[in-house]
């Protein structure tokens, strides 16, 4: 599904990753965690084309991807939720859920996964909670019917309620075999909903391994290095 192959990248010169490599396999998820500043969003960056690679390779699909800009991998299938649960303030749910959908149709699907959405179409999504607005972002990427959900610390910031309904349902859309890259602070989350883990430290890829609980142990020692 993506590759990203010995990538050096950061911004400007300033290097941010170094020699990283990482696979999402098809119907398979990868979550990434590390310290603040380890590197994590700016690999997400990599893999969107949101920052440029000073060398290595991305691949979607086999497809080398790595000068194609964003709008093309979306296009090819990337689906991605940026930090911030972010919308567009001023408009309602609805209007937001309206701007990617192709017909109704795609966004009573995603009513299945965020029913509380549905409650809140008239309102505008700057009067939503964080975890409302978190719930809103992602399902915006679904309606785009994404090939790889691309997920960057989804429940940060959000209150606990909404943090276990926002974890159930990308556990749920990982075991229906949608391919996740996930960047996550909670390390029994990440691990849980993760077929593999990538643990970075300064941009390094620090560890690596099979998710799962029994990986909590060894990841928390690698972020201590």
């Amino acid at each position: 599904m993506l590759e990203i192959k010995g990538v050096t990248a950061g911004y400007g010169r300033t290097k941010v990753l170094h020699d990283v490599t990482v696979e999402i396999p098809t119907g398979r998820a990868v979550s990434v965690m590390g310290h603040n500043g380890a590197g994590k969003t700016s690999l997400l960056r990599v893999a969107t084309g949101l920052i440029p690679v000073m060398s290595g390779q991305v691949l979607l699909d086999g497809e080398d991807v790595t000068r194609m800009p964003p709008s093309k991998r979306v296009q090819r299938g990337l689906g991605y939720v940026p930090q911030g649960q972010q919308s567009f303030p001023q408009m309602t749910t609805l209007e937001n859920l309206q701007l990617v959908a192709k017909r109704q149709s795609d966004i009573d699907e995603v009513f299945d996964l965020f029913p509380v959405l549905k409650e809140l179409l008239s309102r505008r999504a700057g009067l939503l909670s964080g975890g409302q607005r978190q719930q809103l972002a992602i399902a915006r990427a679904l309606i785009t019917e994404p090939k790889l959900l691309i997920l960057d610390e989804p429940t940060e910031g959000i209150q606990p309620t909404i943090v276990a309904e926002i974890e159930h349902t990308i556990m749920q859309l990982a075991r229906d075999g949608l391919s996740v890259l996930l960047v996550e602070q909670h390390i029994g989350f990440a691990l849980e909903a993760a077929d593999k883990y990538l643990v970075l430290a300064s941009g390094f890829a620090s560890r690596t391994g099979e998710g799962g609980a029994f990986a909590a142990e060894g990841v928390r020692a690698a972020m201590t290095i």
